[in-house]
């Protein structure tokens, strides 16, 4: 314990939070883009490297389900449903037209196959089956995906469906679009694994017996460019053509949306020449953090020291063509801190520079609980030392 370590002086603390410098976007027009609203942007970081009209609200077609699986990962992650629960197919789930994978009323497939369902043949179907599973009813579902869509600052968007069928005030924008695709892929990478599918069989068990019935990727994307993560296509009349592509060369992950395609085609097109831009322009500068800041010495604490730990990695797209390797880390921290502390709150912050100019910044939290000593700390440890 630090109990009788004398104060030497007062210094406040920072508040800061992992950020990264953001190049402008490019000039909409210099890319010739057929569709009116697009927008590409780096996922790691959130940084936007280009846009046209990304804030135009638009129908969004079955780019609504990126958000919809956003909530079966979270019912998976919390555990509330797991990869091979059984779901059974509604009258309503069953009923809904567009694409689908002709599921029937009472038919049962696993989580996992809704999955590849929804991500692989964007099958409305099987977003409505899981949407009933997980919250009872579509509408109960719908609720949550507006609520999760405000949570991540999609403030141009409102769900009406969870599969994107056209109707009135269902719509959003590219800009929500790609927040909603960052926060798929960066928080459930494993998405991955099932939008990268290019064609698949599933078993259909009916009272009629069984049948194979196959699904082929509507992203053509996967099969036409190398770098191709994912993510997801969507049309209806409305919308036109919509894509949210993903693609990963090296270390860089970009997000690149296009709204409102006038054909198929288009689409591709145009989310092709976002993606070879962006891989044109960007380097990644990330901190690997390997080791945690030095321990603070605590005052009138239950502990001599209380460990630190970084808020998260600190990364900085650049598409200037910099030298990243002249990039500073300043850490700012007090001398010493006074008890109580506690776990996760802010002690200071990691400040990135380059040239001189500050790029962005990490918090610096406390690793642990700390409690102020009491006079029975005191009295213990001036036992000890004469014992």
């Amino acid at each position: 314990m630090k109990l009788f370590l004398p104060f030497l002086l007062s210094i406040s603390l920072f508040s800061g939070s992992l950020s990264s410098a953001a190049p402008p976007p490019a000039d909409t027009d210099t890319l010739g883009l057929s569709a009116p609203s697009a927008i590409l942007m780096e996922a790691s970081t959130g940084t936007i490297l280009y846009e046209k009209d990304a804030n135009t609200s638009l129908h969004p077609a079955s780019i609504t389900k990126i958000m919809t699986m956003i909530l079966i990962f979270d019912a998976l992650s919390s555990g509330s449903i797991q990869p091979d629960d059984t779901v059974t197919v509604s009258e309503h789930a069953a009923s809904m037209g567009g694409s689908q994978v002709f599921l029937e009323p009472g038919e049962t497939q696993t989580v996992d196959t809704m999955l590849k369902c929804i991500s692989v043949a964007s099958a409305n179907d099987a977003c409505v089956a899981m949407a009933e599973h997980i919250a009872g009813s579509e509408d109960e579902f719908v609720a949550r995906m507006n609520e999760r869509a405000k949570g991540l600052g999609m403030n141009d968007t409102n769900f009406i469906n969870c599969c994107g069928l056209d109707t009135d005030g269902h719509m959003t924008t590219a800009h929500d679009v790609a927040l909603m695709s960052r926060e798929l892929i960066t928080k459930y990478p494993q998405i991955h694994d099932y939008c990268t599918i290019w064609m698949d069989n599933i078993t259909h068990v009916t009272r009629r017996g069984s049948s194979e019935f196959g699904l082929s990727n509507t992203n053509k994307l996967i099969r036409q460019y190398e770098y191709a993560t994912g993510l997801k296509t969507g049309s209806t009349g409305l919308a036109k053509f919509c894509v949210s592509a993903t693609a990963k060369k090296d270390d860089i992950e970009l997000i690149a949306v296009i709204m409102a395609a006038p054909d198929p085609k288009g689409r591709f097109a145009d989310a092709t020449a976002l993606l070879n831009y962006g891989f044109s322009k960007c380097q990644l500068y990330t901190d690997p953090q390997e080791k945690s800041p030095e321990a603070l010495p605590v005052k009138r604490g239950t502990e001599r020291s209380v460990a630190l730990v970084y808020e998260g990695p600190f990364r900085y797209v650049d598409t200037t063509g910099a030298d990243l390797s002249d990039i500073t880390k300043e850490i700012k921290l007090p001398e010493e801190v006074s008890a109580p502390i506690k776990a996760g709150d802010v002690a200071g912050k990691a400040i990135y520079r380059q040239n001189g100019t500050e790029i962005g910044s990490v918090r610096i939290l406390y690793r642990d609980s700390v409690k102020e000593a009491t006079f029975l700390d005191y009295f213990s440890e001036v036992l000890a030392f004469y014992l």
